[in-house]
């Protein structure tokens, strides 16, 4: 009986080892939880800034007088084009842009609308039309600072990529449209895309949660941007021929 009774522990415990076995670890998971949640910060400020940008970039094409075809260029490049810039620079490759669907999609159809309903997209108020402009510009800043330290860059190096997200597609709209880039001549930002960035860097590396440098990056960059434009702030320069 004694023999029976040890069998019987014995196996009760072997069948609790293998139920404990098949249980996932939370320690284990964590580590893929986080990397989820960073994923999910990346895609969303980058899809909302997608959408916003592709608007403009519709918008900038129009008053050119370019046709539907260079109005949804124009839509592809500054909603698409400092998020592939960013990626070739970090080493994610294929480029978001090009491995998810979404993007330019979600590219093609704002622009399509900005064309279709253009009249009603310029009859926005040029106060509207800079505080989305911000936006965009916060949400690029955030996604590109947050996916290069996903990367692991280096710290200095994801500010800078930051910046790069959120200005690159307007430097190459310009380009474009043969003239001097926007965010060298105009008032601050670039350096408010760089302000969103630092912000986003420095949370991170406090131990911040992702989304919680996210926002706190946003807000930062969104805010300058505005007060920039509301207090005609820019940065020193020397004026031609002095």
């Amino acid at each position: 009986m004694a023999a029976g009774g040890r069998q019987a522990a014995e196996a009760e415990r072997r069948v609790g080892l293998s139920r404990r076995r098949r249980q996932p670890d939370d320690a284990a998971l964590r580590p893929f939880t986080h990397m989820k949640r960073i994923e999910q910060v990346v895609l969303a400020a980058d899809l909302a800034g997608t959408a916003v940008f592709a608007v403009e970039g519709a918008n900038a094409a129009i008053g050119a007088g370019l046709d539907l075809f260079g109005v949804m260029v124009l839509s592809l490049v500054v909603a698409l084009g400092g998020g592939v810039i960013r990626d070739l620079l970090i080493g994610a490759r294929p480029p978001s842009a090009v491995s998810d669907w979404r993007y330019p999609a979600l590219a093609f159809a704002s622009g399509l609308f900005a064309f279709v309903f253009h009249e009603r997209v310029a009859a926005f108020s040029p106060s509207l039309l800079t505080t989305l402009d911000a936006a965009g510009l916060a949400l690029f800043a955030v996604a590109g600072a947050v996916k290069a330290l996903e990367f692991r860059v280096h710290p200095f190096i994801a500010t800078l990529m930051g910046a790069v997200t959120g200005c690159g597609g307007g430097v190459v709209r310009d380009v474009l449209l043969a003239r001097i880039p926007v965010v060298l001549v105009t008032d601050i930002y670039a350096s408010a895309a760089l302000l969103g960035a630092v912000v986003v860097v420095s949370c991170r590396r406090l131990g911040c949660s992702p989304i919680v440098a996210a926002v706190l990056g946003g807000v930062a960059c969104f805010a300058l941007r505005m007060a920039a434009v509301r207090f005609g702030w820019q940065l020193p320069k020397i004026a031609a021929g002095a």
